[in-house]
């Protein structure tokens, strides 16, 4: 089965890791069919550099270009429509695949054509890949993940393979600070789209103690709020768990970093 991978690139991208990210792409077992990048916005003549020569060695590298930096969902909506085939694979730009993770996901998926979307587990590190920090571990079975979508994001972003027409079909990546792919994934599970996670990591997910930050203060907690009236009016989740999950996750959020940072280590990964 013939796939596309898509990916989307802006301006404060470190080189080396948008290096390591497209070496991860390119040298896989089973190789992409194409690899659409967008180009979020203008970006840096480093940038540039390194896209230009894969370019050159890679002709299944498809650039999009887009004039002004318009954020993730927008960027992947755009670079959607540019995708040749139905298979599609997320890939970040400084993040690195196993090189086993397409063959497999790509070998499940053709063994399971009610599926819809998948992803796999996450290997988390920081500076060096061999260390691993975590594993960020995910539900097996459409069964499974009906429970826990009600409390958490089902599936992991940067390691998904989805069927390009069931995305599309529940409207794509839709604006929503922070939450862009759990109101995807929610919008999709409603429609009876199946969804399934591989028992095993097959992406190297880079972290730091910013992305603690990043999920923490009163915005933040407002904003993991909003979600949760989402996930009410969608039907996935009652009034009273509503109001409860925003309560405890907005006590979460507005914690010092630190302590922040532990609770996600202690309770939020494998």
């Amino acid at each position: 089965m013939k796939f596309s991978v898509l990916m989307s690139l802006y301006h404060k991208e470190r080189p080396d890791y948008l290096r390591q990210s497209l070496d991860s792409v390119f040298n896989q077992t089973l190789k992409p069919d194409e690899v659409v990048m967008v180009e979020d916005g203008p970006l840096t003549p480093e940038l540039y550099s390194i896209l230009d020569e894969y370019e050159s060695v890679h002709p299944e590298l498809k650039r999009i270009p887009l004039s002004v930096n318009g954020g993730l969902g927008k960027a992947l909506n755009e670079g959607l429509k540019h995708c040749s085939h139905d298979l599609v694979a997320r890939m970040d730009t400084d993040d690195v695949c196993f090189p086993e993770r397409f063959w497999k996901q790509i070998h499940f998926m053709e063994t399971h054509p009610d599926i819809g979307i998948i992803s796999s587990w996450l290997d988390e590190f920081e500076d060096d890949i061999t260390v691993i920090k975590s594993i960020k571990k995910a539900p097996a079975t459409h069964k499974d993940i009906a429970e826990y979508i009600k409390s958490r994001n089902p599936l992991n972003h940067p390691a998904v393979m989805f069927r390009k027409e069931a995305v599309m079909n529940a409207g794509g990546y839709k604006h929503f600070p922070l939450f862009e792919d759990y109101y995807l994934w929610a919008r999709m599970f409603k429609l009876g789209i199946h969804f399934a996670n591989i028992q095993e990591p097959l992406v190297h997910f880079r972290t730091s103690a910013n992305m603690f930050k990043r999920r923490g203060g009163w915005k933040y907690a407002c904003d993991s709020a909003k979600f949760q009236w989402k996930l009410y009016e969608l039907g996935i989740i009652g009034m009273l768990t509503a109001v409860k999950s925003s309560i405890l996750r907005g006590a979460v959020y507005i914690m010092p970093n630190s302590v922040r940072a532990l609770v996600y280590a202690k309770l939020l990964r494998g």
